[in-house]
């Protein structure tokens, strides 16, 4: 018995791999080359105004699902964020990366705890990122240049060298002629095949006029990855009653500068 069940494990194994190398070259494109101009800043620029960079910044409160495994409320004018998933439930200093654990009702400390604190800011780093990436493509750190795809198509690259929890990631954003994105293209450390494309669609205008993009789709498939999308510059806007963060005791910056 032990013996066929090593048989089976080795077949799967050797499909697994056999299916791995098909798609890797069926999909896989290297990183274009570029040199970063001021025209791939405008560009830029372009498809942050075509989102409303602005009225974004001017927003407060955001809470969304991310493909309903991680529940975020985030301050993102105090650099604050509540992070849950299953029975876990963080709260976290985006810029310190101090806070706080709970696994159920019980308050989490030492070595645990710090790396549930680590593993919320991962989630926190992607699924904000998957959120609104449009308006980050001029980060510290980052570089913009202009490239011509593989079937003709003009991109937009935006490289970051730093920020994150992958730095190095690439990304070459296609969009359409009001400059609003309509797929992107990845070569990130997550995913091994470079030159994955998927699609920006399902979008969402904001009360303060911000447009963000809710649904993705790769292959043929589409799929809602930004669920339950609330926002506002009150907590009562996003349906809560009490401040998630009120034993931070952070005193409130000065709101964005209109």
């Amino acid at each position: 018995m032990l013996r066929k069940a090593l048989i089976g494990v080795g077949v799967l194994l050797g499909i697994v791999v056999l299916v791995s190398v098909m798609l890797y070259w069926r999909y896989y494109e290297p990183l274009p080359r570029c040199t970063p101009s001021s025209q791939a800043d405008s560009l830029a620029r372009c498809m942050m105004a075509s989102v409303d960079k602005a009225a974004w910044d001017s927003l407060r409160y955001v809470s969304w699902s991310f493909m309903g495994q991680h529940d975020y409320v985030w301050d993102k004018w105090r650099y604050l964020v509540e992070v849950r998933w299953k029975d876990r439930r963080v709260v976290l200093h985006t810029n310190t990366l101090q806070g706080k654990v709970w696994i159920g009702d019980e308050e989490v400390v030492g070595k645990k705890a710090n790396r549930l604190l680590r593993r919320a800011w991962t989630f926190f780093c992607n699924d904000s990122y998957w959120l609104n990436p449009v308006v980050k493509a001029f980060d510290p750190g980052t570089q913009r240049c202009l490239v011509t795809l593989e079937d003709g198509r003009q991109g937009l690259m935006v490289h970051y060298s730093s920020g994150g929890v992958t730095p190095g990631d690439s990304y070459v954003w296609i969009l359409d002629n009001a400059c609003r994105p309509l797929a992107w293209k990845m070569w990130v450390q997550v995913i091994p095949i470079g030159g994955v494309e998927t699609t920006w669609e399902g979008w969402q205008q904001l009360p303060t006029g911000a447009w963000v993009a809710t649904c993705h789709g790769a292959l043929g498939r589409s799929m809602e990855m930004i669920q339950h999308l609330r926002t506002g510059n009150t907590l009562a806007a996003l349906g809560l009653r009490e401040d998630p963060f009120a034993h931070f005791r952070l005193a409130l910056p000065s709101p964005p500068v209109q």
